[in-house]
């Protein structure tokens, strides 16, 4: 069996500065007349008046802190993702701390319907403390959610969250169980061997391929195996996949064989998963040991949401 699982020391860290919440509506002032009483007439501008008006000044919006030039956002305009897919920037260089909330204050999420979320500072696994802030809401969206981000003056994306799809590993029974739109199916696999126990917690589908490249050696597995797989589902920067797995056709639902990664039988059943999955969709394993860090992919559900408003550089 192999995997593209990594080593688990020194993932945990997180990025976290002061509390903050963010309550979101997804509703805008109405216009309206006031029937009940007629407005008196204001007198024509004199010269005076279009003179003062002419050399009163124009108030320029506040320029957008340096570190939101080459931000990078992590949903492309107009992609449907599923009901975890955070918000998440990434800056080109270290948000220093005392910086964080000017940046956070040009940051805006517009919801319809509206949320309640925050954003949080995130150590991301590949980048140092302060090049990363994610916005989630307290529970994952709902289906049919259209969402705006704006990240300073010069940066907007516009996303919706699709059909809802949650599965759910129970390392311990060898299961999967896929609830879609509420239909629940039941799915038979292999995880992470003892010592190579596949990471716990919640993790959100970043991205799929066909066909990939797995070496052990780029995980710290030594020349354990180095292959091609198909129809792998990326979990975590460190390298877990729910992926085809040959090994899988003999142990799936019998016990677990994988250096960290979730295999499917080669029958049809990793292409069909495969085939109905999309980024942001929520993969959650339960009965393992350690639970997968808030920066290793996006694994911010894994925080409760008081600490995840902690993470906020606002107050």
């Amino acid at each position: 069996m192999t995997t593209g699982m990594t080593t688990r020391r020194g993932t945990r860290a997180w990025g976290a500065a002061v509390l903050c919440s963010l309550a979101l509506a997804g509703c805008s002032a109405q216009g309206g007349v006031d029937e009940g009483r007629a407005s008196d007439p204001k007198p024509a501008p004199t010269s005076a008046d279009r003179a003062a008006a002419r050399q009163e000044p124009t108030k320029k919006p506040a320029p957008d802190p340096a570190a939101l030039k080459n931000v990078r956002v992590n949903v492309s305009d107009g992609q449907t993702v599923g009901v975890g897919m955070p918000i998440s920037l990434t800056f080109d260089r270290p948000v220093p701390e005392a910086e964080r909330a000017a940046v956070e204050r040009r940051l805006k999420v517009a919801t319809d319907p509206g949320v309640t979320g925050s954003w949080s500072w995130v150590k991301d696994r590949n980048l140092h403390e302060g090049q990363r802030v994610d916005y989630r809401p307290r529970e994952p969206w709902k289906p049919g959610t259209k969402v705006t981000v704006h990240a300073g003056s010069r940066t907007t994306r516009t996303f919706e969250v699709g059909r809802s799809l949650v599965a759910t590993v129970d390392v311990r029974t060898h299961t999967m169980k896929v609830v879609k739109d509420g239909r629940t199916r039941e799915v038979k696999v292999t995880a992470g061997a003892p010592g190579m126990d596949t990471w716990n917690g919640t993790m959100v589908v970043l991205d799929k391929q066909s066909r990939v490249l797995m070496d052990s050696r780029t995980v710290g597995y030594g020349k354990a195996y180095k292959d091609y797989y198909n129809y792998a589902v990326h979990l975590t920067t460190s390298g877990t996949y729910l992926h085809e797995n040959p090994n899988a056709n003999a142990t799936a639902g019998e016990s677990n064989v994988t250096h960290g990664c979730i295999g499917l039988a080669t029958d049809g059943t990793a292409r069909r998963f495969y085939g109905e999955v999309i980024p942001g969709d929520i993969v959650r394993v339960v009965g393992s040991k350690e639970t997968v860090a808030p920066g290793n992919g996006y694994g911010g559900w894994n925080v409760d949401w008081e600490q995840w408003r902690a993470g906020s550089a606002l107050r």
